[in-house]
């Protein structure tokens, strides 16, 4: 068996060979280099607050927001309840208007109306024209938010950072449920 190897034969070394090798090597480390330079995402405090607020209104990342849950729902499916205490879609959205609403009221520097009310009063049913208002209502609220996060000073941004993210994930809450009302009634797009 040992006697069927052929020795190894020692290639000679080209510098020609070697010269273009240099230069991808060389050209790798500069590309490499600029991708590493270049301006990412600062992980300021706004940057922070703005993605936290997109990613539970229109940009679809590791969950749905709520412009697509709610998108398509009709109002008769918004209504839709079960034999328990739970929420329909129509009464979560009332509910994120409400208090979405005060909170970006207060954030411009008004006083939102006096409430000293329970919080089930927030939760509405809808008819067809409240839900259709109701959904671009919340919706213009979320971008006007956006909107205000980006101009916004840093030291109003440091005072307002936890309201601010909580209505982010008091957001991503209620999206959670009106995607679990409209999976289990056949309602939701099939999973990617």
């Amino acid at each position: 068996m040992f006697d069927q190897l052929v020795p190894m034969q020692v290639l000679p070394f080209n510098y020609l060979t070697l010269k273009p090798m240099k230069t991808l090597i060389v050209i790798a480390l500069a590309i490499l280099f600029v991708a590493c330079s270049k301006k990412q995402d600062d992980g300021s405090l706004k940057t922070v607050l703005l993605q936290q607020l997109k990613n539970s209104h229109t940009k679809e990342e590791w969950f749905a927001p709520i412009n697509v849950a709610v998108n398509g729902v009709t109002a008769e499916q918004s209504n839709w309840k079960d034999s328990s205490d739970n929420h329909s879609i129509g009464q979560l959205v009332s509910h994120l208007v409400f208090w979405n609403e005060r909170v970006l009221k207060s954030f411009q520097g008004n006083t939102p109306p006096n409430f000293e009310g329970d919080n089930a009063t927030t939760f509405t049913q809808l008819n067809e024209n409240e839900w259709n208002a109701a959904t671009r209502k919340l919706d213009s609220i979320q971008t006007m938010f956006e909107q205000l996060v980006e101009t916004g000073s840093d030291d109003q941004l440091k005072e307002w950072s936890s309201t601010i993210s909580n209505i982010g994930m008091h957001n991503a809450y209620h999206t959670g449920q009106i995607i679990y009302i409209r999976k289990r009634n056949g309602w939701w797009k099939p999973a990617r």
